[in-house]
């Protein structure tokens, strides 16, 4: 059997047992609930570490070459005043890629590290939006030159969400960097992220999340524009609550020699108040 015919049968595997409550939740039905929908909300009173593992294929001229990437993505509220929070959300890319193509070496290490900051208030806006606004930073510590830009960079970023009672979520994450200093013998960044998402907590703390993690790189003229369907699950493991998921994802569009689908698997460790 291929070694990507192993991967799908056991991925395949594990979206079914956490789609069926395979992994049984330890907390009560309203609790697992509310973090989850807590979860869907970018800038929510909620201490998060997500750990987020990708599994990219169809990359090279050949499209045999894969990439593993690692993004440690803690998520810290801080109270202001009574009436504003700042969320300090973090995203810490480790990577691996990998070509079959001769003379090709494997790309391995820490990547640029992009540090944003949400000042948001405490309680919805107008006809229920929850909001954040502030800056976005990149921050040159790739440990190889082609994970990394090798540029610092600085921008503006905002969020702006709804959630019913229901358990529905839906919403949009933005920023855009430009490179402020770094290498003069690099490219500058001049970059849009654009993120639409949607979430439904089904029940029993298990959700359902479509998202577009789109970019656009207006330097080189070209979109990466990966769509994400993912279940997780909030259970609680030894009294350490957690969500743990997969999905898939499929590449709407990215520049020649970029991927074309992949898997994801993410745990997040929770702590709430």
């Amino acid at each position: 059997m291929s070694r990507l015919r192993i991967i799908r049968r056991w991925f395949a595997g594990f979206v079914a047992a956490i789609v069926t409550s395979g992994l049984t939740p330890t907390l009560a039905a309203n609790d697992a609930d509310s973090l989850a929908q807590q979860l869907a909300n970018p800038v929510a009173s909620l201490i998060s570490v997500p750990l987020q593992l990708n599994w990219d294929s169809g990359l090279g001229d050949n499209g045999l070459g894969t990439r593993w990437l690692l993004n440690v993505q803690p998520v810290i509220p801080m109270p202001l005043t009574d009436h504003w929070n700042v969320i300090s959300r973090t995203i810490v890319p480790f990577e691996v890629e990998s070509s079959d193509e001769p003379g090709s070496s494997q790309q391995s290490g820490l990547g640029d590290i992009t540090q944003s900051f949400f000042f948001s208030p405490t309680q919805p806006i107008g006809n229920g939006w929850i909001i954040g606004a502030g800056p976005a930073i990149l921050i040159p510590s790739a440990t190889q030159t082609a994970l990394g830009h090798g540029k610092w960079g600085l921008g503006p970023t905002l969020v702006a969400l709804k959630q019913s009672p229901t358990g529905l979520t839906v919403g949009i994450l933005w920023n855009h960097i430009w490179s402020v200093a770094g290498s003069s013998d690099r490219e500058a960044v001049n970059a849009t992220y654009l993120q639409p998402f949607i979430s439904q907590v089904m029940g029993g703390g298990l959700s359902v999340t479509a998202n577009l993690e789109s970019t656009y790189d207006w330097e080189g003229h070209h979109w990466v524009v990966p769509m994400n369907l993912t279940a997780t699950q909030v259970t609680s493991i030894g009294g350490q609550r957690v969500s743990v998921g997969a999905g898939l994802r499929w590449y709407l569009a990215s520049p020649a020699g970029g991927p074309t689908w992949g898997l994801r698997l993410v745990f997040t460790l929770l702590y709430p108040k």
